[in-house]
């Protein structure tokens, strides 16, 4: 049985406006839970791994993250922090930086740019992919954005929170443009 912290005081919302080549979301928050998952003593990636899988969120990986900007603009992503701490930038320059460690999660809306401030292995990550979609990868380079602009107005809402399901979080927090958000 998966055990969760309690979601309401752990739960952080920010907007990450476009910032050059980086289109970032404007439209969608990128949420991030502060020790919202309680992990085993052993077997934390299987644990999170199953969470995620449970909630839709697949073709999982296991690593550090990336010390350079990178996006995504066909899916959006959800990362687990299971060992270690790390400061990561959201956004690229100028963007929200927030310090992550065990138990956390953060889930990136598509086009958001996200690095790690210290050493790639300075945490060991579960990530995962809503519906599990296969994802592209993109490092703000002149003549992305058109494309990636288009993929990422083309993506809906997933219907579950990685870790919360469908009650909770992400279903309430990401809504569409025209329709109400909590």
């Amino acid at each position: 049985m998966i055990e969760l912290a309690d979601m309401q005081s752990q739960l952080h919302k920010y907007i990450i406006k476009p910032n050059g080549n980086f289109p970032n979301n404007e439209e969608l928050p990128l949420l991030y839970y502060h020790r919202a998952i309680k992990l085993p003593k052993f077997f934390k990636g299987l644990y999170v791994r199953q969470l995620f899988r449970r909630n839709g969120w697949t073709n999982n990986w296991k690593e550090g993250i990336y010390e350079y900007d990178h996006y995504h603009s066909n899916t959006h992503e959800a990362i687990a922090v299971i060992k270690g701490r790390a400061t990561l930038l959201f956004g690229s320059k100028g963007g929200k930086q927030i310090e992550v460690g065990e138990g956390d999660v953060v889930i990136i809306p598509a086009g958001v740019a996200h690095c790690n401030l210290d050493k790639q292995n300075s945490v060991t990550c579960i990530g995962g992919y809503a519906q599990g979609k296969d994802y592209d990868m993109n490092y703000g380079h002149p003549g992305e954005r058109p494309k990636a602009d288009k993929n990422i107005g083309r993506l809906g809402i997933p219907k579950r929170d990685p870790v919360f399901g469908k009650e909770k979080g992400l279903p309430v927090f990401w809504k569409k443009r025209g329709e109400d958000a909590t």
